[in-house]
């Protein structure tokens, strides 16, 4: 089983940048898959970008490849996802999510353990 935790969301104008962090609480965090998915209210959770456990494969959303990176550092039980030139529709609570032996797949169902998330607004 794992705790996951993010951090780094906040205010920030259009165009800017923030760094999210997702700290896991986990023996064997190098076993799970990260996935980060956002959430607007009223509507769903939408997938943001993945990276698995085994050779750092990481997938993307469309709409954020080219300004969002994914990337972990297992020593420290971690991922990031870095953000550039975020834009107002990027403004959303934002959630990291862990599977074992995952792959990094897209699909929410694939993901057993979640973090309470961070807000992220993006002003215009």
């Amino acid at each position: 089983q794992v705790s996951l935790a993010e951090s780094g969301g906040g205010l920030v104008q259009a165009e800017g940048s923030l760094r999210l962090s997702c700290a896991a609480s986990a023996g064997a965090f190098s076993n799970y898959a990260i996935a980060w998915f956002r959430q607007v209210p009223g509507q769903e959770h939408e997938f943001v970008a993945a990276i698995g456990w085994v050779g750092g494969r990481t997938l993307y959303a469309h709409s954020v490849r080219d300004r969002f990176t994914i990337s972990r550092d297992n020593a420290k039980n971690a991922v990031y996802l870095q953000m550039n030139s975020l834009k107002p529709e990027d403004t959303a609570l934002y959630y990291c999510a862990a599977d074992l032996w995952g792959g990094g797949s897209n699909r929410l169902s694939d993901y057993e353990y979640w973090g309470q998330g961070t807000q992220v607004t993006v002003s215009s």
